[in-house]
C-alpha cells in the first residue's frame, strides 16, 4: 500500500495552529486534492511534515514586502533574475526600484499581475533565504521535522514541492536508512545557480548532487511556467540518479501551486506505479 509523506512548500505558515494542527490540515488538504484522481489512497496514508513555522520570525513585520527582503534574499532574487534572461543591467548596487521595475517588465512577458509576482518571489526568496542561512537553526530544525515524519509515517512514496523539495533532499541524506520506492519533487528549486544549488547540504561534488541513498526512483515534475523550477531540465542535468525530468502543463496560470501538481496526471500515473 502506498504510503506519502508531503514536505509543502513556501507560503504555508499557518499563524493561530500548533505544529501538529497545521500539519494535520495539511495532510488533510493534500490527501483531498490527490484522491480526487486516486481515490484509493486512504487519508491515513498522507501526512505532510510542516516545517514553516521554522521559518517565520515572530513579530517580523513587511515580510511580503519587497523593501524588506534581506540582503541575501535579495541577492538569491537577482540572481533568479539573470537566469529567468531578464533584462541587462542589474547590478547589486541597485534600490529596489530598479528590482521592482525589472519584476514588471517580468510580469508583463509572462502576463501576471505585477504584484502578485512582487508577493510571490518576495515571500520565496525570504523562505528560501532563511532556510539555507548556514548561521541559523532554522534549516536543522526544519530538516528535522521531515526526518521525524520520515521515521514516524514509514511511507515508500515522499512528494515534495518547490522549496519542500530542498528540505526533502537534505532530510534524506540526513535519514539514510529511510527506504523509498519514489521520490517525486514538484516545482522544485534545486538546480537554481548561485541561490541554491551550491549551498546544498552535503554540497555537490564536481558540480554534481546525486540521489540521495534509500531511494529507489527519483522523479522530477514541473510546468515550464513554473518560476522557480529553473533552468528547465536543471534538476537531471545537475543530479545523478533523475530517472525521470519531465516538464509537461499543470496549470495555465497558478503554475507554481500545489494543488494542480497534486491533481496531475503525471503524478497520479508514477504513484499508481508504487
Amino acid at each position: 500500500m502506498t504510503r506519502i509523506v508531503g514536505v509543502h512548500g513556501v507560503g504555508n505558515f499557518r499563524p493561530g495552529e500548533t505544529a501538529e494542527k497545521a500539519a494535520q490540515n495539511l495532510s488533510n488538504f493534500w490527501h483531498r486534492r490527490i484522491s480526487m484522481n486516486l481515490p484509493s489512497i486512504s487519508a491515513e496514508a498522507v501526512e505532510v511534515a510542516y516545517y514553516a513555522d521554522q521559518l517565520h520570525t515572530p513579530g517580523r513585520q513587511g515580510a511580503d514586502d519587497l523593501n524588506n527582503l534581506s540582503a541575501e534574499a535579495e541577492e538569491m532574487l537577482r540572481a533568479w533574475l539573470e537566469t529567468l534572461d531578464a533584462p541587462t543591467g542589474i547590478s547589486q548596487g541597485w534600490g529596489t526600484w530598479p528590482l521592482r521595475q525589472t519584476l514588471g517588465w517580468l510580469a508583463e512577458r509572462r502576463h501576471i499581475s505585477p504584484r502578485l509576482l512582487e508577493l510571490f518571489v518576495t515571500r520565496f526568496f525570504s523562505e528560501v533565504a532563511t532556510y539555507l542561512n548556514p548561521n541559523s537553526q532554522a534549516r536543522v530544525k526544519a530538516r528535522d521535522r521531515v526526518v521525524e515524519a520520515l521515521r514516524r509515517h514509514h511511507p515508500n512514496v515522499v512528494i515534495a514541492h518547490s522549496l519542500g523539495s530542498v528540505v526533502a533532499y537534505e532530510a534524506l541524506w540526513a535519514c539514510p536508512e529511510a527506504r523509498l520506492d519514489a521520490l517525486i519533487t514538484l516545482g522544485s528549486p534545486l538546480a537554481l545557480p548561485h541561490a541554491v544549488f551550491p549551498r546544498l547540504q552535503p554540497v555537490p561534488q564536481n558540480d554534481r548532487g546525486a540521489r540521495p541513498p534509500g531511494v529507489a526512483r527519483w522523479v522530477n515534475l514541473a510546468d515550464p511556467g513554473d518560476l522557480v523550477a529553473v533552468p528547465r531540465f536543471g534538476v537531471s542535468r545537475r543530479f545523478s540518479g533523475v530517472d525521470l525530468d519531465e516538464h509537461s502543463l499543470v496549470h495555465t496560470f497558478d503554475f507554481h501551486l500545489v494543488s494542480h501538481y497534486l491533481t496531475s496526471t503525471r503524478l497520479i500515473s508514477t504513484l499508481n506505479e508504487h
